[in-house]
């Protein structure tokens, strides 16, 4: 691109800006995707960002309300049998 050429930049200057913020804290300079408020690295894009609900907790169940009410039961059975240690130990 040569010297002289004047570049005519105004349309890219007042485009709207991502309203994201960046690791360090500071504003997201990059232009927003029409009609968004964030960029496409940010959100803007189509198909980006999480999916809808928890469907990573659907792939293993381990997070179902079953398996953490397993899991509640299983740690008061042990406290119980380590307080009955205890109380065996002790006398």
């Amino acid at each position: 691109m040569s010297a002289d050429r004047v570049r005519n930049t105004r349309a890219m200057a007042a485009s709207p800006r991502c309203g994201a913020s960046t690791r360090g804290g500071l504003a997201c300079r990059a232009p927003a995707v029409r009609g968004k408020l964030r960029c496409r690295m940010h959100g803007g894009a189509l198909g980006s960002g999480a999916p809808w609900g928890n469907r990573n907790a659907r792939k293993h169940g381990a997070f179902t309300p079953e398996r953490i009410a397993e899991r509640r039961a299983i740690r008061e059975l042990l406290d119980e049998a380590g307080e009955l240690l205890k109380e065996l130990d002790s006398s």
